[in-house]
Formats: C-alpha cells, structure tokens, sequence
C-alpha cells in the first residue's frame, strides 16, 4: 500500500473515531465529568489508538472534552450558567439569521415542511416515539434555514453553539405543552418564510428559541 493510501485510511479511521465519540457524547450516552481511555474507545469502535488519539484531539478543540495533564481527557460537564450564555448567543443571532433567510426567500420551503410533518408524526400523546430521530430532523430543520440566510460564519458559529449535550437533545427535557408548542412554532416558521416576512420570521424564531431556553432550564435545575 502506498503512503498515500495509508494516509487516507489514517483519516478514514480518525473521522469514524470522532463521528462515534462526537454522538456518543451529544447524546448522553458519555456523561460530563466521564474519564475517556484511549485502549477502552479503540477496542470498541475497532481501531488503533493513533485515530482515537487524534480524534480526542478534534473534539477537546471543539470544547466537548477536556484534557488533564497525566490524567487523559475527560467530557465536559455543562451547568446553568453554560445554558444561559448559549441560549443569550442563540437568541441573538438565530432569530436574526432566521430575518436573513426571510428576506433572501431562497429557503427550500418544502423541504422544511416535509422535516415539521415528519417531526409532528414522532410526536404521540405528547412525547416523541424516537427522540434520536426528533432531534436530527430538528437540527436539519434550523440548519436549513440558517443556510438560506447566506451568512456562512452565522450558521458556523451557531453550529458550534448548539452542539453541546444540554441543547443538542433539547427534546428530552420538554413537557408535553411545551413539545406541542415547539412543533407549532416550525409551521409559523414556514409560513412566515413564504412570506417572506423578516419581521414575523425573527419574532416567531425568537419565541422558539426562548420557549426552547425556559424547558432545559426548568428541566436542568438541581
């Protein structure tokens, strides 16, 4: 095999060790204050330390661990005070990117309609039959509109905000009325983007993101 080819597979096999640590932690399933160990991950994704090594690396940049000299890296554990400063960034940029989008109408309206039917059909009796689901026709649902708003450093900022354990799984800490609102709240979304209605568009996102805010808090208390 020629260098090149090895050096592919290298980057092969890291980006699948940071996919599978990355969705592991946004989940839940790696819980903040949890001690990752090198031999532990490569046994079980089935890859050498080398990838899981630089994969670890990728995401202490990113803000998901945190590393300790001579004791390895461990995830990071999110409060109160975390949740406040992301959401007040939130409230901030999305509604405005949300404005954005409104005003250049190049949103696919369709597509964001197909993602809230979808989302409305996982939701049964108030509670969503496939949370993991939810959550990723969810995140495509602001990213699409994020996209159309032709800000590329808005939506890369703002990627980076929300992917955190406490807000990416948003779904799993709301009430029954607060799930119902929240789906409501894309619909209105849509049609102010068909309107192409900036105003409307940033007040409902607002409101979204504010509801949204008042859920995990309440759900994240002591």
């Amino acid at each position: 095999m020629s260098d090149t080819a090895y050096e592919q597979d290298g980057r092969h096999a890291a980006d699948h060790a940071y996919r599978l640590i990355r969705d592991e932690i946004l989940s839940g399933r790696r819980a903040g204050g949890e001690w990752l160990r090198e031999g532990e991950l490569a046994d079980s994704i089935g890859v050498s330390r080398t990838p899981v090594r630089e994969a670890l690396r990728r995401l202490t940049a990113e803000g998901l661990l945190i590393y300790e000299r001579h004791r390895g890296v461990q995830v990071k554990s999110w409060d109160i005070a975390d949740l406040d400063e992301i959401f007040s960034l939130r409230m901030v940029l999305e509604p405005w990117g949300c404005s954005l989008a409104a005003e250049r109408a190049t949103v696919d309206v369709e597509l964001l309609e197909d993602l809230a039917c979808r989302m409305d059909a996982l939701v049964v009796n108030g509670q969503p039959t496939d949370l993991d689901e939810l959550t990723d026709l969810n995140n495509r649902f602001h990213r699409a509109i994020l996209e159309g708003s032709g800000n590329n450093r808005l939506a890369s900022v703002l990627a980076s905000v929300v992917q955190l354990p406490i807000v990416w799984r948003t779904f799993a800490h709301y009430r029954p009325e607060a799930l119902k609102r929240s789906l409501a709240h894309h619909h209105e979304l849509i049609a102010a983007l068909r309107a192409g209605d900036a105003d409307w568009a940033q007040s409902v996102m607002c409101s979204h993101i504010k509801s949204a805010w008042h859920s995990i808090r309440e759900q994240s208390r002591p």
